[in-house]
């Protein structure tokens, strides 16, 4: 199964946010893996299944997603020269 997963923040279902950092093949079993980023903490880099990152959980008897969509990361600012 390939994945249609935007780059960009999203909330966790939780209430943390977290930058979608791209989508990478797990070189054993070929799955397909989420990378992502903290936007808390020390901005620690993560790695889930893909699957995990688009199933629906159940939060106070509701189905919900794990992670919804907010939009695109900012730009980063371009390095300045010398």
């Amino acid at each position: 199964m390939e994945y249609d997963l935007k780059p960009g923040i999203y909330r966790h279902f939780k209430g943390n946010r977290y930058e979608l950092l791209g989508l990478a093949r797990h070189s054993e079993t070929l799955e397909w893996m989420a990378i992502y980023r903290a936007l808390y903490g020390d901005g620690g880099l993560w790695v889930r299944p893909a699957s995990m990152w688009t199933e629906t959980v159940t939060r106070d008897g509701a189905a919900v997603p794990r992670f919804t969509y907010l939009g695109e990361a900012p730009a980063e600012d371009p390095p300045s020269g010398s």
